[in-house]
């Protein structure tokens, strides 16, 4: 009963930090299809492996430390503070992205696997490194 109780009682603050979740992740999302000059949903509906590729590492390198965030925050601001550093972080690493890669848009849309897979690895790796650095 008292494992029951102890459920109940958490569950308002479950909900907050899942609806804050998804809501950053909804938001990030957003504006990284806004920010590529690519339309990574068209391209995957497709079957463009190298856009989900990219898409997927992208996603992948900011939920990382918005997980890790969630995991060690004091409150569901604290997540919305970090969370923007992490957003910020991705949208930085998909611009260096295409410094190095000048042709990324080109070879995206092509469907290049092997530019999808360094994208993505990038912006997994970058998103990592956020996460363990937010640890606190």
């Amino acid at each position: 009963m008292d494992e029951l109780q102890g459920l109940i009682k958490g569950a308002p603050n479950f909900l907050r930090y899942v609806v804050v979740a998804f809501a950053l992740t909804i938001a990030f999302l957003s504006l990284y299809v806004w920010v590529t000059p690519w339309r990574e949903m068209e391209l995957i509906r497709k079957g463009n492996t190298a856009a989900a590729l990219s898409f997927s590492g992208s996603l992948i390198g900011f939920c990382m430390p918005l997980a890790n965030t969630i995991a060690h925050s004091v409150s569901p601001l604290d997540v919305v503070v970090w969370a923007l550093v992490a957003l910020v972080v991705q949208i930085l690493v998909h611009f260096a992205t295409r410094v190095a890669l000048p042709n990324l848009k080109q070879q995206i849309e092509d469907d290049h696997a092997s530019a999808g897979i360094f994208a993505g690895a990038l912006a997994f790796g970058f998103g990592l490194l956020n996460a363990a650095c937010l640890t606190y």
